[in-house]
């Protein structure tokens, strides 16, 4: 195991603790109450989306307090 990979074991299936889920659902805020007429306009919008997201946006909404603790501990951030 390389020294900069940390394993955090989670249960099998938990979304809720799952970081990706929070920025899933951040990205799914500004497209709910949206109409796209075509897949190439919904695609553009994420594309859109994606694009605007920094580093620092990331961080704040996909970090949990456990884990940044833990890292934090590992002295990786």
């Amino acid at each position: 195991m390389p020294e900069n990979v940390f394993l955090l074991f989670q249960p099998p299936y938990c979304p809720e603790l799952n970081p990706i889920e929070r920025l899933w659902g951040y990205l799914k805020a500004d497209l709910k109450w949206a109409s796209f007429q075509t897949l190439d306009q919904l695609q553009a919008k994420v594309d859109q989306l994606l694009a605007e997201l920094t580093p620092e946006l990331i961080m704040s909404i996909t970090g949990y307090s456990f884990i940044l603790d833990a890292l934090s501990a590992l002295n990786t951030i």
